[in-house]
């Protein structure tokens, strides 16, 4: 258990409530697709209101760390103006892994999240708070399922479903959002702890 005085720390874009309303209702779809009502038990499902794109996990950090974090994405994220993101896809993940460890929505290759993800984890690992560095490179992406992989091993392989569906849904990016992830048996809960907005074209002109 984390000491009282640290919290459990990510940089993420959290989606527009229609957005999770979509995604919400494929997941019903895609727990309906496992045979014998096992989709129900064959993964840990994220409630939409979870639903979410991690630009950065930083970890178990103290409050002294975690203002040094706020300070540094404000820094970053200051001039950067909104931007669209496009999700194309959901699949298992990581590509080709079997048993696959997710259900996630795909989110097409993007500059902007990219570029902004490789300056914050560059300027906070610089402070030496990352506990470790990823250095598999920046893969966006919406989890929308962990896979239980002693269920999925259970399930006969021809009975696993190819659960491959192209998308079309776009959103726009105004902000990224500090949060907190709090451990629970129920699992994870999440508390923004700041938002860090971007400006709109005019502003940017302006």
């Amino acid at each position: 258990m984390g000491n009282l005085l640290t919290k459990r720390i990510f940089l993420a874009v959290n989606l527009p409530a229609e957005i999770k309303n979509n995604l919400g209702e494929l997941q019903s779809d895609l727990k309906n697709s496992f045979p014998d009502e096992s989709g129900e038990y064959v993964a840990k499902w994220v409630i939409p209101e979870n639903l979410h794109i991690t630009m950065l996990f930083v970890g178990e950090i103290s409050q002294e760390k975690i203002e040094k974090v706020t300070r540094i994405t404000q820094e970053c994220v200051l001039g950067w103006k909104k931007f669209e993101v496009k999700i194309d896809q959901i699949c298992y993940g990581p590509a080709k892994l079997i048993p696959p460890r997710f259900i996630w929505a795909r989110v097409v290759k993007n500059m902007d999240l990219e570029c902004l993800s490789k300056m914050l984890s560059q300027k906070i690992n610089e402070q030496g708070i990352l506990h470790q560095v990823d250095n598999r490179g920046f893969s966006p992406h919406i989890t929308l399922a962990r896979i239980k992989e002693w269920v999925w091993k259970k399930i006969e392989p021809e009975e696993r479903p190819n659960i491959e569906t192209e998308m079309d849904l776009s959103f726009q990016v105004q902000s990224i959002d500090l949060m907190e992830s709090v451990l629970k048996r129920s699992g994870s809960e999440y508390k923004l702890l700041q938002e860090f907005k971007m400006l709109s074209t005019v502003d940017r002109l302006s």
